[in-house]
């Protein structure tokens, strides 16, 4: 029968906590830990940027927030260490019996040097010769008198030693003893009430607590982070023919569950405040928006108005309303991220790309709709120019200034502002040098070893991009000049290229590796709470119809031109990109399908590429080896071959029957060979 011992002094509890609370404890307080924010030193070195990097460092500082997360992980750090504290100075038993350690003698001793240093032991620790002290009791000197003896007995005694050797002890067998991790405290009587209620708690209380949180709160997030009843709400209110309003106010009607409601009303007179600019500057577009916000709660007015604040650049001047600002603003790429989520699952076009265009407008702080374009005075303004809201995300520059110019370009921008001596021009030089202007240097369909695209093959929509600045910048550097090839050098260029494309084709990756042109870190966003790193979208549709024929792919990382004033076929010959693949599967059917592939970037308003491309779906070719087979004859009838091929109910070649001049003709021939032969 197993008898059971329960740790006295608590030591292997002390170890079975120490465990659990690491494992506990480190990945939490991991997951807690947030990196310092480093300086950029490679971002936008414009004023308006730097500004911006300045007021959010001024937002970080401070005390950090006390959470209930932050307060378990303390509590849960000091008890590892006490528990810890009190491992390391307690006492730790030897259980395994050692007789040449009590005796205090090597392993090789013989037994006449066991004997003689057991009389000297016996005679030092007898307990008639030794007396007690404060630190010794006559029962300590009693018992280490018996286990020097039973040591002794151990090795000069037949039978103790076999029973040592045997069992492991000089008594011979002995009852299985387990040990139980656990104080010995738990389980008295006296403490049954205390530690019932503790058991109760943990495992009746607070561990279906747990569970219960952990599942309701997963049931009520779907797997792109947004509230059940937002996506539920996306589903409702999209529609094919959704334009750019009608998704902000879908956008508008999930801030209901995605911003909790502040109790607090002590910001009820800046946000009334803020509402009355907005209502001003937007005017009916505004009043729009509001008749969507009045269906939902406080929180989802009080989000709202702070979204729009921040889309028509509106100074909020209340601290706590700029924090729950950048929170809000935050939360916005997740929840457009779901509603494009929700649009592509049902292959619309438009309402895909005014999401993916929103993106940027959030980044820019720029109105995403004409409707809501009016000047400072109120009175809603005429754009003559469409570009007034592209130039308006340059440092300095309103849409009201740039609906004042009649350019169209940012060198044409610059050149006007140039002549006026205008001190903006140096801001917004730096500015567009970290611009994400794309040029699109190829687009092709792929099919792996194939020259065509036939029906329902693997096609890979291969698209080669770049980045280069939107105003001329002539290039002094003469490792980057022009480098003229010869007919011999393309060739070799050209077969490079096409090997790198092979390779690529192959590959799991949806991206080429980059080599070495520098790629943009953190770009111009002066209006966004942190660094801006950009990323596009590569849609391929069929505008036509109002479908997106394959996912788009959503890219980052495109590599700055290495020579700038190259155009599209030297880029292609320096391999001065990086190529970025889609795969599908082509239609079933031949003919001819014109798409359009459009590039959207997801930071710079009107930083968007589009162009047609048409796919060719044809029968492949025949291969050399079906070319041979269809060239092989059919066997002769009189043949072999020909005689099973018939039984097997296949075609063969009819034996060709002789003509009567055939025959004559042969006759003659044989007739005049045997009159030759006679006369010779």
């Amino acid at each position: 029968m197993a008898k059971y011992s329960y740790d006295e002094a608590g030591n292997m509890a002390g170890y079975f906590l120490i465990t659990f609370l690491a494992l506990v404890l480190v990945p939490a307080t991991f997951s807690t830990i947030k990196p310092l924010p480093q300086a950029v030193t490679d971002g936008c070195q414009c004023t308006p940027c730097k500004e911006n990097r300045q007021r959010l460092e001024k937002l970080q500082k401070g005390f950090p927030k006390i959470t209930k997360k932050a307060v378990a992980l303390l509590l849960g750090w000091s008890l590892l260490g006490y528990v810890s504290f009190r491992v390391v100075g307690a006492t730790v038993e030897n259980k395994v019996y050692d007789p040449f350690e009590i005796l205090g003698i090597g392993a090789g001793a013989s037994e006449k040097e066991i004997k003689s240093h057991f009389k000297r032991l016996s005679l030092r620790y007898h307990p008639d010769k030794v007396r007690a002290t404060a630190n010794q009791t006559i029962e300590m000197i009693q018992q280490k008198f018996v286990d020097i003896t039973k040591a002794y007995k151990s090795l000069t005694d037949e039978t103790i030693r076999k029973n040592w050797e045997l069992y492991g002890n000089p008594d011979g067998r002995q009852e299985m003893s387990m040990g139980i991790a656990l104080p010995q405290w738990i389980i008295e009587s006296k403490n049954n009430v205390w530690v019932l209620t503790v058991y109760g708690l943990l495992f009746g209380g607070a561990l279906p607590a747990l569970v219960g949180r952990w599942w309701f709160g997963s049931r009520e997030r779907t797997k792109d982070g947004v509230h059940a009843r937002s996506a539920a709400e996306y589903f409702k209110s999209l529609r094919e023919e959704s334009n750019m309003d009608q998704i902000i106010s879908t956008l508008s009607k999930s801030f209901t569950w995605e911003h909790p409601a502040k109790s607090s009303n002590s910001d009820a007179d800046e946000l009334q405040r803020l509402e009355h600019e907005i209502t001003v500057v937007a005017g009916k577009a505004w009043q729009a928006v509001q008749s969507v916000i009045r269906e939902g709660n406080d929180a989802c007015k009080r989000a709202f108005v702070l979204v729009f604040a921040h889309l028509l650049r509106l100074e909020v001047k209340r601290s706590s309303l700029v924090k729950e600002q950048v929170q809000i603003l935050q939360q916005t790429p997740i929840l457009l991220n779901s509603l494009l989520n929700i649009t592509l699952a049902r292959n619309w076009l438009f309402p895909s790309l005014d999401i993916m265009r929103l993106h940027a407008y959030l980044v820019q702080a720029l109105p995403p709709s004409p409707s809501f374009m009016t000047l400072k005075d109120g009175v809603e303004s005429k754009l003559t120019n469409p570009r007034a809201a592209w130039f308006a995300q340059l440092p300095g520059i309103t849409s009201a200034d740039g609906a004042s110019h009649t350019v169209t370009s940012y060198n044409g921008l610059i050149q006007v502002l140039d002549d006026k001596s205008d001190n903006r021009v140096p801001d917004i030089k730096r500015a567009l040098s970290k611009w994400g202007h794309v040029d699109l240097v190829d687009i092709s369909f792929k099919v792996i070893g194939e020259r065509v695209v036939s029906p329902s093959s693997i096609v890979y929509l291969v698209v080669k991009l770049r980045l280069k600045s939107p105003i001329s910048q002539p290039s002094s550097d003469k490792n980057t000049a022009k480098q003229e090839l010869d007919a011999d050098q393309v060739k070799r260029r050209v077969k490079l290229n096409d090997e790198l494309e092979e390779e690529f084709l192959k590959s799991r990756n949806d991206a080429e590796d980059l080599n070495d042109s520098a790629v943009a870190s953190a770009v111009h966003a002066p209006h966004w709470p942190g660094e801006r790193k950009p990323s596009w979208w590569i849609v391929l549709a069929d505008d036509k119809s109002n479908r997106v024929v394959v996912p788009p792919l959503k890219i980052t990382d495109i590599p700055s031109a290495r020579l700038p004033e190259a155009d599209a076929h030297e880029a292609l010959l320096q391999h001065d990109y990086r190529a970025y693949k889609i795969q599908f599967q082509s239609p079933p059917n031949i003919g001819m399908f014109t798409w359009k592939v459009y590039v959207v970037s997801d930071t710079f308003v009107g930083e968007e590429v589009t162009r047609d491309i048409t796919m060719k779906i044809e029968e492949a070719p025949l291969s050399a080896s079906d070319e041979m087979e269809d060239e092989i004859s059919e066997p002769d009838e009189d043949s072999l071959a020909g005689q099973m091929a018939a039984m097997r109910g296949g075609s063969v070649k009819k034996r060709k029957e002789e003509s009567d001049d055939d025959s004559l003709e042969e006759d003659s021939d044989k007739n005049d060979s045997s009159s030759d032969s006679d006369s010779d």
